[in-house]
């Protein structure tokens, strides 16, 4: 294996998937020339020209709509929506039209598309460019909502969804990209809707997804050295979501702690949360079920102000020893 960036191992994977299949294209604001405002889609318009490496005016309604027309006509579009924030701007092209048209003609249609976003914040992005919609778009039947944590992941990740029938929303942390981690060379798939045990252990899970693993990790380091036994669930697809993973650790430690980037209110842990309360592990559980989760504000341009909107490290830590008194 190789150790990559997050970024080189989503790029990689883009590009194997261009290589493999003619009808993977990538559309979208500045990809091309510029190379995207990250720079994950950097040097591909020089590989593979204008005619699949698209890009547009400003006009994230036009961009989703021509990925939805495109995937209908049998081609695989990759949609570049530049924050996440914008997604909201297409919200009748992906909600209403792609997410609706396979069950609206019978199995008949399919949108094979993939919607690719930065999300979240820690950048000084502050409150429009900064936001983390996963839990959004999961309350839509017909998505599939992808967030992968490591470069591993993004890699395997990102051609599963470009290879599936269905649109598929797919969310990148914008403090991830420039994390390291190991990555076979060539090819290979990972399942959506499979859970990933980050980190195993005895007294306490915790399920936290994208950047929120790299801290509960973090945290999982520092506990050991006060004997807590900490075991990490990334959910790595919330749409589906992989319930049978994270039932079967919860019962094993009896205590968990949920841990999201976006707002508490109406979030995915919300979902985890009843789906531990509603099956067999709520006879294990040794505690309530915790929750950790950005707070209930817009994102803040204050560097010191946006820390606190949303759970660090020292959060986990604390929210893990409350759980366990």
């Amino acid at each position: 294996m190789a150790e990559k960036l997050y970024i080189e191992a989503l790029r990689e994977g883009l590009r194997e998937e261009m290589l493999r299949d003619d009808s993977v294209f990538l559309i979208g604001e500045d990809i091309g020339v510029y190379g995207g405002a990250f720079g994950v889609t950097k040097g591909l318009i020089q590989e593979f020209g204008e005619k699949r490496v698209i890009d547009t005016p400003i006009s994230e309604t036009a961009i989703t709509g021509i990925g939805v027309g495109a995937a209908l006509c049998g081609m695989r579009p990759v949609v570049e929506i530049m924050f996440s924030d914008f997604t909201t701007l297409a919200m009748e092209q992906l909600v209403n039209q792609g997410a609706k048209i396979r069950y609206m003609f019978g199995g008949k249609a399919k949108v094979p598309m993939v919607l690719r976003t930065p999300m979240g914040s820690g950048t000084g992005a502050a409150a429009q460019h900064s936001q983390s919609f996963p839990a959004v778009f999961a309350h839509f039947p017909g998505l599939k909502v992808v967030m992968p944590s490591t470069p591993y992941d993004v890699k395997g990740l990102i051609k599963a969804a470009i290879r599936d029938d269905n649109p598929v929303v797919f969310f990148e942390h914008k403090l991830l990209y420039r994390i390291k981690g190991e990555v076979p060379e060539g090819d290979y798939v990972l399942p959506l809707g499979k859970a990933d045990i980050k980190r195993k252990g005895k007294d306490v899970t915790i399920i936290a997804g994208s950047i929120m693993v790299i801290k509960a990790l973090e945290a999982a380091k520092e506990l050991e050295k006060e004997g807590i036994d900490v075991e990490i669930i990334d959910p790595v697809t919330i749409k589906p979501l992989d319930m049978e993973t994270i039932i079967k650790s919860v019962k094993k430690t009896g205590r968990v702690l949920i841990v999201e980037d976006d707002p508490k209110s109406f979030g995915w842990g919300a979902e985890v949360a009843a789906g531990i309360i509603e099956s067999e592990a709520f006879d294990y559980l040794d505690a309530p079920v915790k929750r950790l989760a950005g707070k209930d504000i817009p994102i803040p341009y204050n560097p010191n102000l946006e820390r606190h909107a949303v759970p660090q490290v020292e959060d986990i830590l604390n929210g893990v020893k409350q759980i366990l008194r």
